[in-house]
């Protein structure tokens, strides 16, 4: 049986809100990523706000940039996805206040669907975390239909 992703938003606008990408998003993380051709590349420092134990990053956070890195990986290479399955391996903590580096690319894709990959480094190359998801590809013509005037 086919995925029904009718209920999500169909104009560009609201895209602005995401909390790992949305510009307009009072807490959200404001990431942005670049594009090699293969993999996205961001940095990423975590505050307070973002914060789970005393002085570390919330596991949650660390998840949310991974699956952003898929989902950027995914939009560069052409595709727009909703994510499937993530699964991923937290490897050391995050600090407030330590940069971050964040990289994603596409490992395997589908018709109907898109295998990725997405690492969060500390700048010395130690690696916090690492994840592997599973992308749903929309299509993109029917999810940015334009508004009618």
């Amino acid at each position: 049986m086919a995925q029904d992703f009718s209920f999500l938003p169909r104009d560009k606008e609201n895209f602005t809100r995401c909390f790992a990408c949305g510009k307009d998003n009072p807490i959200g993380l404001k990431l942005s990523f670049e594009w090699d051709g293969q993999f996205v590349r961001t940095e990423f420092t975590p505050t307070e706000p973002y914060q789970g134990w005393p002085g570390l990053a919330h596991g949650a956070i660390v998840m949310a940039l991974l699956d952003e890195a898929m989902s950027w990986a995914a939009f560069y290479s052409g595709f727009c996805t909703v994510t499937g399955k993530l699964n991923a391996k937290l490897q050391k903590p995050a600090r407030i206040g330590e940069p971050l580096s964040i990289t994603g690319h596409i490992t395997r894709a589908t018709r109907k669907l898109l295998e990725t990959e997405a690492s969060v480094t500390l700048h010395n190359g130690e690696r916090v975390a690492w994840g592997e998801g599973t992308m749903f590809i929309l299509d993109k013509n029917h999810f940015f239909k334009e508004k009618s005037s």
